[in-house]
């Protein structure tokens, strides 16, 4: 454990960032697994209406920086293949 005091405050802060970013992460793996899962029923119509739902999450998670840029545009590319 940190003795000097402005230690102790970051790793507070990290452990509420950390969870944040299990959060939004958590999110993001259940909106995909959704997503993959309408088209594997074949539910296309649904699939294309929540595309742009999950594509704008990514891309905000993209920008909080929870997840690589580049990441991002993969996982993007992969869903609107699968869905198009």
């Amino acid at each position: 454990m940190a003795n000097i005091k402005s230690a102790q405050k970051r790793i507070k802060v990290i452990d509420k960032k950390t969870a944040e970013n299990r959060m939004i992460k958590s999110k993001l793996a259940t909106l995909t697994k959704k997503l993959e899962k309408l088209v594997k029923d074949g539910e296309m119509e649904q699939a294309k209406a929540m595309l742009p739902e999950v594509v704008s999450y990514i891309d905000s998670c993209a920008n909080k920086g929870v997840i690589h840029k580049n990441n991002a545009a993969r996982r993007v590319s992969k869903l609107t293949q699968l869905v198009g």
